[in-house]
């Protein structure tokens, strides 16, 4: 069959990737590359931000991660007072 024959190439292609996968305790880049496709699908959705901090809280809130963001500094200390 050449759906088996194709299977036995790839392993055999692949074989010291595999084996290394029991070498390390089973580690794996999975998670890694987890967060990058989540970084890769905000790019292309929030694409047009103009301000990174908007870029990055949106960031945040698509991957579900609570870390703590800056608060940007208030443009008037005072109230402003009105001349009539």
């Amino acid at each position: 069959m050449p759906e088996v024959a194709r299977l036995g190439r790839t392993l055999a292609v692949w074989r010291k990737e595999f084996l290394a996968y029991f070498d390390t305790s089973r580690a794996s880049n999975g998670p890694t590359e987890a967060v990058n496709l989540l970084v890769e699908k905000i790019r292309r959705i929030g694409h047009g931000y103009r301000r990174f901090d908007h870029y990055r809280i949106r960031l945040l809130l698509h991957c579900g991660i609570d870390w703590p963001t800056l608060i940007p500094p208030r443009i008037r200390r005072r109230r402003p007072t009105f001349v009539a």
